[in-house]
C-alpha cells in the first residue's frame, strides 16, 4: 500500500509541470504551432483542482491550440473551452496579477471577431497598480511581457523601467 501511495505521489508530481518551465515556454508559445503543441501537451495534465496559474496557463494553451484547429467548428468550440476556463480561473483569484497578464496577452492577440476583448483596459490598469508589490522573479516576468505588449504604449512602458 505504500509503495501504491509512493506511485501514485510521483506520478501527480511528474504529471504536473513547475511554473518557472511553463513561463519560459510561454515566451515562446506563439512562434510555431509546435511550440504551440508542446505548450498544451506540457499542460494537458493540469486538472482544475491545481494552482490557479497553472489552470491560467492551461486555458491560455487551449486558447492558442483552437488557432490550429482545421474545421471552423472544433475551432470555435476548442476556443470558447478556453476562455471559460480562463474567466473561471480569474473569477476564482481576480487579484493574481500573472493570471492578468495571461488573459491581456491573450486577448491582445485574438482577432476581434471573438469578440473576447474586453477586459484590455481593465488587466492593464491592474498590472500598473500591482506591479511594484511583486517578487523579483515575478516582476522581471512581467516587465518583459509588458515591453514587448501591444497594449502598453512606449509611455504607459515606463513603470517597468
Amino acid at each position: 500500500m505504500k509503495l501504491l501511495i509512493s506511485l501514485l505521489l510521483w506520478i501527480n508530481f511528474v504529471g504536473t509541470p513547475d511554473l518557472a518551465s511553463i513561463r519560459k515556454m510561454y515566451s515562446d508559445v506563439t512562434k510555431s504551432e509546435t511550440n504551440a503543441k508542446e505548450f498544451t501537451q506540457k499542460l494537458s495534465g493540469v486538472s482544475n483542482d491545481d494552482d490557479k496559474i497553472l489552470v491560467a496557463y492551461k486555458a491560455a494553451s487551449i486558447l492558442l491550440d483552437s488557432k490550429f484547429e482545421k474545421k471552423l467548428r472544433d475551432k470555435m468550440d476548442r476556443f470558447k473551452e478556453g476562455a471559460k476556463l480562463l474567466e473561471a480561473t480569474i473569477k476564482s483569484d481576480p487579484n493574481n496579477i500573472e493570471i492578468r497578464m495571461i488573459r491581456l496577452s491573450i486577448q491582445e492577440d485574438v482577432p476581434g471577431i471573438t469578440g473576447y476583448k474586453k477586459n484590455i483596459k481593465e488587466d492593464k490598469a491592474f498590472i500598473t497598480a500591482h506591479y511594484a508589490e511583486q517578487n523579483t522573479a515575478l516582476k522581471l516576468y512581467l516587465k518583459d511581457f509588458v515591453l514587448q505588449s501591444k497594449s502598453f504604449s512606449d509611455k504607459e512602458k515606463q513603470f517597468v523601467k
